[in-house]
């Protein structure tokens, strides 16, 4: 039988409040098969989070508790049920550091206020690494309870299948495989008796009355420290220029030596080793996620993950002998499938529409009559739920539940695949107008939803004129191409 969580978790809600709630609402899909609500009763805001993995569970669970114990800024657990993989904890809200660094107007702007939080966050990372560790029960933690030769192993490995073996060109296993040995040697040579966040990033700090709280650290174990500075500072889609990394580099080791006696050179000739090996796994999490998994988010970020492996490549050579492994990187980041191929100007224009099917299928305004025509209706409807009906696809409201679905995301990745195909061919063949339609049974939610992506995955990945009509609304914008 399916498991329906916010059934079981409005269940657990009302065991611990006395109460039923007011409201369920799911929240966007993270990339594990963990599902997270918010529930509201009253006053009352919490989160419920529901995942099938209680070892996991049981890590999170053990390491909140301790880390709320003795002070650190994490949600406190409100109630649980282990047998039925759910729990209840405390609200911190929606206001994380990656909101606020995608708000920036360009990639070089770091203002006061955010270089503070970012301050603020690396500054209590050592309290982690440190004080957090001394403890805890490292029997819990999952898979493995030290960062060690097979954790990297495994990294690599997640690399060399999910993005080499993927990208079609050609490099000598053995000689890689020797490669990867001997870069795991030297990582190992530095110490790795700390708490590893493991997943340290900007999405998993919560901002919430001026101070970072954190989430998401049911990966931890014992590690180096070098490996969580380094996922923070080159986190893909956080774009730090240089210029902050090093500051912020300073900020931590000033924070560190707090509490313990650190050799600052020693802590660096094995930092950008670590950068190295945390892009490694980022870049196969990514090809997992996106290309066999499915979801268009992890391959839209394979663009720029590419770009940060390059630069690093540039700013920071790797220093350890490794041939195989650089020829492989050189090549890699130099001509590649996941770098985009279009970026030349074309006079190409997309029209794309939501439309409701009763009000029949909008015309081609090219004259050709074609283009393609996608329906929405076997996708999870909004438009039935009460709280959602007044609401549009273009809201987050409904937003954050169509994003919570799964199906939504294989079906997005599939329409991506199919057009960008198509998108390529006419620009190639220099013709000017395409058409994608999509409908649903009354215009006015998973249409919307879907068109909206579509618009924006174009607009990133070329070079051409877009136009977005939502035909039902009476909404029509137009979106120019990236490099206009």
């Amino acid at each position: 039988m399916k498991v329906q969580p916010e059934i079981i978790i409005a269940e657990l809600f009302k065991k611990w409040s006395g109460k039923k709630p007011e409201n369920v609402q799911p929240i966007a899909a993270s990339g594990s098969p963990r599902k997270y609500f918010r529930l509201t009763s009253a006053n009352k805001s919490l989160l419920g989070a529901y995942n099938p993995d209680f070892k996991e569970n049981a890590a999170f669970l053990s390491f909140s508790k301790h880390f709320h114990s003795i002070g650190l800024p994490v949600p406190e657990i409100l109630a649980e049920d282990t047998d039925k993989g759910i729990y209840l904890l405390s609200d911190l809200g929606d206001n994380t550091l990656f909101g606020l660094l995608t708000a920036r107007e360009s990639r070089e702007q770091i203002t006061e206020n955010l270089y503070t939080q970012l301050a603020e966050t690396v500054k209590m990372l050592p309290h982690f690494q440190l004080s957090g560790g001394h403890g805890l029960d490292y029997s819990l933690c999952y898979p493995r309870d030290t960062f060690d030769r097979q954790s990297m192993m495994w990294d690599l490995n997640y690399f060399k299948y999910y993005i080499l073996k993927t990208s079609g060109m050609t490099f000598d296993e053995q000689l890689l495989e020797d490669d990867f040995r001997r870069f795991v040697n030297f990582l190992l040579q530095a110490e790795h008796e700390y708490f590893m966040y493991r997943d340290f990033q900007s999405r998993n700090v919560i901002l919430k009355d001026g101070r970072p709280f954190f989430i998401d650290y049911q990966g931890g174990r014992k590690g180096a420290l070098q490996y969580d500075l380094a996922s923070f500072l080159y986190q893909v889609k956080a774009h730090l220029p240089e210029a902050t990394k090093k500051s912020l580099i300073n900020e931590y080791l000033n924070a560190l030596e707090g509490l313990v006696s650190i050799d600052r050179e020693v802590f660096m000739k094995y930092y950008y080793p670590f950068v190295y090996l945390r892009l490694f796994q980022v870049l196969g999490a990514y090809g997992f996620r996106g290309l066999f998994e499915k979801r268009p988010h992890f391959t839209d970020s394979l663009e720029p993950a590419m770009e940060s492996m390059a630069k690093l490549l540039k700013t920071h050579p790797m220093q350890v002998e490794l041939p195989e492994l650089k020829s492989v990187l050189k090549k890699l980041t130099q001509s590649s499938k996941y770098l985009p191929v279009h970026k030349k100007r074309s006079g190409l224009t997309v029209t794309i529409n939501s439309f409701a099917y009763k009000n029949g299928i909008p015309e081609d305004p090219g004259g050709n009559g074609g283009g393609f025509v996608f329906d929405c209706r076997a996708l999870p409807n909004p438009g039935r739920l009460e709280e959602y009906k007044t609401f549009t696809g273009r809201e987050k409201k409904v937003i954050d539940y169509l994003d919570s679905f799964r199906e939504v995301d294989s079906f997005l990745h599939n329409v991506f695949e199919i057009c960008d195909a198509a998108v390529e061919n006419y620009i190639d063949r220099e013709f000017e107008h395409l058409s994608i339609n999509f409908g649903c049974t009354g215009g006015q939610h998973r249409s919307v939803y879907i068109a909206n992506k579509m618009a924006v995955h174009l607009h990133k990945k070329y070079a051409i004129h877009i136009n977005l009509q939502h035909r039902e609304q009476e909404i029509s914008e137009t979106k120019l191409g990236q490099d206009e």
